[in-house]
């Protein structure tokens, strides 16, 4: 009897033993393939906006320095003095640029009567020469070549003293065109001179402030959705709550190397002179489509070591497709590429979903 029981209970072990193991064979997880949410790409015009800090300048402006070595004898300007055209700025003294203009000038009298002498001669044995045997040939072509080279002489001392002259011209300093002492950097007595010391800062800087020059420089993305008549607004801190406006004037046509950026100048009327040369200005530029383009969802694009792609839906399975992208606006990014209307792209794309991935 005591037998038989043991035999009773390892059948029975046995039994639960397999029905265990059954149990565990049907519970089998079964692999599902996952949702992808889509959506169908379509064209749009994009109108965003950019602001970027520019710089207001003088629309001319020119730092002015001494031609000759000299010493400032009258000031006529001081810094914020409203000037005009040819108007007197500052007298220069040089004693010896005098002296060199007497030796020129007294070179050139000298000159002139030995032109008048040699030319007067050659006259009088041109007209002698015409009764026959009474002046050699040889005589008269000497007192023509004496003639000419006296007056080759008197050239070079005429041209001499107008070179002097123009340096006793350079010193006096008049301005170039109408406008405002912005910096003044010598005073009475200063020596200054075109080298050295006295050369190492300008007389003045005069600037033209009823114009102004509004420079900013636009990123190459962005260059193409500008030109030239384009009315663009622009701040500035020192004028809170007021806003601007002023017409793009020129374009540089090329990128700076350095920024990649392409110059832009905008001319800005300045006659109540708010708006000072050197502020910080803030530009608003208006970047306005002139086609339509693909915009998508930012979570639609993949960037990744394998480049920049999208992931297209055909016949229920995903496929990589390259693009480039273009302006960037809160959540939505312009795209380029392989994309024809109406074409289904996966909204919330990753590197982990591959190409040939079933969508349900």
């Amino acid at each position: 009897m005591k037998n038989n029981s043991i035999k009773i209970t390892a059948v029975m072990a046995v039994l639960f033993l397999a029905s265990c193991s059954e149990k565990k064979e049907e519970v089998k997880p079964v692999e599902e393939t996952p949702a992808l949410e889509t959506f169908t790409a379509k064209k749009e015009k994009l109108s965003t906006e950019l602001r970027m800090p520019a710089e207001l300048v003088g629309f001319q402006q020119v730092d002015i320095y001494a031609k000759v070595s000299s010493f400032v004898k009258e000031l006529k300007v001081d810094i914020g003095s409203e000037v005009k055209k040819g108007q007197l700025l500052l007298v220069l003294e040089a004693p010896e640029t005098s002296s060199q203009l007497a030796a020129a000038e007294s070179r050139l009298r000298s000159q002139e009567a030995v032109y008048m002498s040699s030319n007067n001669t050659y006259k009088r044995l041109l007209e002698t020469s015409k009764v026959e045997g009474t002046i050699s040939k040889n005589d008269l072509e000497l007192a023509q070549g004496r003639k000419d080279s006296d007056y080759a002489q008197l050239q070079a001392a005429k041209a001499s003293y107008k070179e002097v002259q123009s340096m006793i011209g350079y010193l006096q300093i008049r301005a170039p065109f109408d406008g405002v002492v912005a910096a003044r950097n010598v005073n009475l007595g200063a020596y200054v001179g075109p080298a050295g010391k006295g050369s190492d800062l300008p007389l003045f800087t005069i600037q033209q402030q009823d114009k102004l020059r509004l420079s900013v420089f636009v990123p190459e993305l962005y260059t193409g959705y500008l030109s030239n008549g384009d009315e663009l607004a622009f701040t500035v801190k020192s004028l809170l709550g007021e806003t601007f406006k002023a017409k793009i004037a020129r374009k540089s046509g090329a990128l700076d190397a350095r920024l990649r950026s392409e110059r832009v100048e905008m001319d800005v009327t300045n006659s109540t002179k708010k708006l000072l040369p050197g502020m910080v200005a803030e530009v608003l530029l208006p970047l306005n489509s002139k086609d339509s383009t693909f915009v998508v969802p930012k979570s639609a694009v993949v960037s990744s070591s394998e480049g920049i792609y999208v992931l297209k839906v055909e016949d229920h399975k995903t496929l990589r497709t390259k693009v480039q992208k273009g302006r960037e606006f809160e959540d939505r990014v312009e795209v380029f590429g392989d994309i024809a209307p109406n074409t289904t792209l996966v909204k919330t794309a990753s590197e982990e979903i591959k190409d040939g991935t079933e969508v349900k």
